[in-house]
């Protein structure tokens, strides 16, 4: 296997630059097709963005989890699955105030689903702080009890989502926001451009994206931890906001493409689903683990990312339940909170 840190920096930088062009536009084209994949099928656009479209975007932060596990650094692979989901969330809000530019995202998510993937990914945090506080208190052959609950609860809360979406048991009432004009035009080139398009070549167009999506954001992520070792920041905040980044860009592309066509359930229904699959990839981080339970090895410092992770999100299912259109910096005011609160959460983080 290459190792990044024995490349030169430039090199390195070049490589990271190479992934998240190809990352970029491979995740561009993956909103659309799931987009035309729930239109055709009826599945809706929030488990399409929680179930296909988070589990897309999670490829490369699979295979980086792994590879942390496996070569012993468990504190890293749980700190970063706990902390992308902060970031993540985080993400959602720097897309309001830059895409959106004065209108609250949120109220453009008019979905009871989205309140109930957030529901679920709560709980799963809930779960792995839970996991995390205990200490794992039982293992079969090498594999912790706690990532197989946590795993169980993951593919339960897939049921239920999928259920509610087709059958919901309340809708929000008022008048609904449209999308800019803007973004109705871009959805309709895309739709005449795949109107011939067949579903199963959807199918495989969106197989190819992912795996773009996995090779390119591999090589970012690993990249993108090597250059803030080799510059001499990979152990402070600035370095671990560099290797969050590099890890999200999957979901900023994604993300940044639905709300860009109006795709704004899809939008925020990709990072909630991305986030929860996050967390349900403590499993194949316990088995990759050679060195015992991961949840034993873990600093407890990673218990309050898991508590960031709960605010933030707690803060976007409001701003969804509310649907205000107040704005605060360009952006609406759930998003300035999620922001406010990530940045104090991570000054905090870095003293402990």
């Amino acid at each position: 296997m290459i190792s990044f840190l024995e490349l030169p920096l430039l090199a390195n930088a070049a490589i990271f630059v190479f992934g998240s062009i190809l990352v970029w536009l491979a995740g561009t084209k993956l909103s659309r097709y799931v987009d035309l994949f729930a239109d055709r099928t009826g599945i809706g656009e929030a488990f399409a963005g929680a179930l296909l479209l988070g589990g897309a975007t999670s490829l490369p932060e699979m295979a980086t989890t792994c590879t942390a596990a496996y070569s012993g650094a468990a504190k890293l692979a749980g700190a970063n699955l706990l902390g992308g989901v902060a970031m993540q969330i985080a993400v959602l809000g720097i897309i309001d105030a830059v895409v959106l530019r004065g209108r609250a995202l949120t109220l453009f998510s008019p979905r009871s689903s989205l309140l109930m993937v957030g529901v679920m990914l709560i709980a799963l945090i809930a779960i792995a702080a839970a996991a995390l506080s205990s200490g794992e208190w039982g293992t079969i052959a090498h594999l912790g009890l706690w990532p197989v609950v946590i795993f169980g609860f993951y593919v339960f809360s897939v049921w239920v989502i999928y259920r509610y979406e087709g059958d919901p048991r309340w809708k929000p009432s008022g008048e609904l926001a449209q999308p800019p004009e803007s973004a109705r035009d871009l959805k309709d080139a895309y739709q005449s451009e795949y109107a011939e398009t067949s579903t199963r070549a959807l199918v495989g167009f969106f197989a190819i994206a992912s795996l773009a999506v996995l090779i390119g954001g591999f090589f970012v992520a690993k990249t993108g931890e090597a250059i803030a070792e080799q510059t001499g920041i990979g152990q402070s905040v600035v370095g671990a906001t560099l290797v969050a980044l590099a890890t999200s860009l999957p979901e900023v592309s994604t993300t940044y493409s639905a709300v860009r066509f109006g795709a704004y359930s899809m939008a925020a229904a990709n990072i909630l689903g991305t986030n929860s699959i996050e967390i349900a990839l403590f499993l194949p981080a316990d088995l990759t683990y050679r060195d015992g339970a991961i949840f034993d090895a873990m600093a407890p410092s990673s218990g309050f990312l898991a508590a960031l992770s709960i605010i933030v999100t707690s803060l976007y299912l409001w701003g969804i339940l509310e649907r205000r259109d107040r704005t605060i910096l360009g952006m609406g005011t759930d998003s300035f909170a999620v922001l406010l609160v990530y940045g104090i959460g991570l000054v905090i983080y870095s003293t402990l």
